[in-house]
């Protein structure tokens, strides 16, 4: 199976943790040159600090912020005038939860504009090297909920949906040009994302944290949360060559949660 990503230049965005930082080392161990992005400069120069190196790759990070997206796209936009880049990981951390009746006009714009239209920019940015190389890879983290919309996440659930068909609609458009979009959805895992849903469903449902994270372990047939590490592997396997005829599909990672098929 071609695993391998030498010469490869890969973005990887929301890589100061969680599974953004997952998916960072998993591509450089697959031979990838990463750049990470996300927003704390100090984090990213930890990570990069950290990222396998063998022969000749290169690492570096690229500080910006996917709300500011005029500034996003200038900052990739200079990045890829001297090095292209052939991967592109989308992950961007999710807006607070509660009850999609109750949200308001801003929550749903700061959410699309961090979302999709940080992926549109980003994509815009990089295609033009994608194309002149006839191969490139773009993999959207996005969550279950584009399947089953989970409970007390209304804003995401509905951002995550439109996010999902912006992706299938652009790897139809891409597919000839040796370029693929797809998306792993993740089940419940152990980063800051989860911890701040196992506080928000405590404070909701007047419950300890630890009961509510036993009852969420309860409804996933593999009996725990994923690691981010995990999530990464899918991710990265996506990247890989071997993945070249698979587009367009939407993978969960969740331990068998989802009850559709």
């Amino acid at each position: 199976m071609d695993l391998d990503l030498t010469g490869r230049h890969a973005l990887v965005c929301g890589a100061s943790e969680g599974i953004g930082r997952a998916a960072a080392q998993e591509l450089a161990l697959l031979g990838a040159d990463v750049t990470v992005l996300s927003r704390r400069e100090g984090a990213l120069r930890a990570v990069v600090a950290e990222l396998p190196r063998t022969g000749a790759q290169r690492h570096d990070l690229l500080a910006a912020d996917v709300a500011d997206t005029d500034g996003l796209r200038a900052a990739v936009a200079a990045r890829v005038a001297t090095r292209p880049i052939h991967v592109l990981v989308n992950n961007t951390a999710g807006p607070a939860g509660g009850p999609v009746h109750a949200a308001d006009d801003t929550a749903f714009l700061d959410t699309f504009r961090r979302h999709l239209l940080a992926n549109q920019a980003l994509a815009q940015a990089v295609l033009p090297g994608m194309r002149a190389a006839r191969w490139g890879r773009i993999v959207n983290v996005i969550s279950t909920s584009v399947y089953e919309p989970i409970p007390n996440l209304g804003v995401s659930n509905t951002v995550r949906g439109a996010v999902a068909s912006w992706a299938k609609t652009l790897s139809r458009e891409v597919a000839g040009d040796g370029i693929t979009v797809n998306n792993v959805l993740p089940g419940y895992t152990e980063t800051g994302r989860l911890t701040q849903i196992l506080a928000d469903r405590a404070r909701a449902g007047g419950q300890d944290e630890d009961a509510v994270a036993a009852a969420m372990r309860a409804g996933v047939p593999a009996g725990r949360f994923a690691r981010p590490a995990e999530i990464a592997a899918a991710i990265a396997f996506l990247c890989a060559p071997a993945a070249g005829y698979v587009n367009g599909v939407s993978l969960a990672v969740d331990g068998g949660r989802l009850q559709s098929i």
